[in-house]
Formats: structure tokens, C-alpha cells, sequence
């Protein structure tokens, strides 16, 4: 299983589970686990995702992701696990 963590945050609006999983699905990446907030009007998700039978590859995702964040006021990010575990290590 290849596994990537994706990270989403900004002003919560409707629809941003619904339009990040539709891509997700359009692009068969599979979603293991997720969890999501909102604080005082700011939406913050994360998900663990498996993009073994990705159509696309982790590059891709990752910058259709970006954009997606971008037409939606959102800041979105898609990175390995291996690589999200590197950076956030204490």
C-alpha cells in the first residue's frame, strides 16, 4: 500500500469534503481514514489516503489538489507519508 496524507485548510464554505473526495474518487485514491474541524469559522481536514491504484501519479494529484484549494480559497496539500512523517517528526 502506498500512502499519501492530505492536509486541508481555510474559511470554511460548503462543499469542500464533497468536491476534495469527488476528485479523490474521479482518480480512484482510496481514503482509509479522515478527520476534520472547524474552529471559529475555519475548516482544518486531514486524510490518510491509499494511492496505490491511483490513475494518476502523487505529482499530479498533488498539484490538481493545489488548484483545487486555489478555486476555493483553500490551501490544500498531498505528500507521501513517508515524507509528512519526515517533516513533522519531533
Amino acid at each position: 500500500m502506498k500512502k499519501a496524507i492530505i492536509t486541508v485548510v481555510g474559511k470554511d464554505t460548503v462543499g469542500i469534503i464533497a468536491k476534495v473526495c469527488t476528485y479523490l474518487a474521479d482518480n480512484q485514491v482510496n481514503i482509509l481514514d479522515i478527520s476534520q474541524t472547524i474552529i471559529d469559522g475555519y475548516f482544518n481536514m486531514m486524510m490518510i489516503t491509499d494511492i496505490s491504484g491511483a490513475t494518476k501519479d502523487v505529482a499530479e494529484i498533488s498539484q490538481n489538489l493545489k488548484e483545487l484549494g486555489q478555486d476555493m480559497g483553500l490551501v490544500i496539500r498531498c505528500q507521501l507519508e513517508d515524507i509528512f512523517t519526515s517533516m513533522h517528526r519531533i
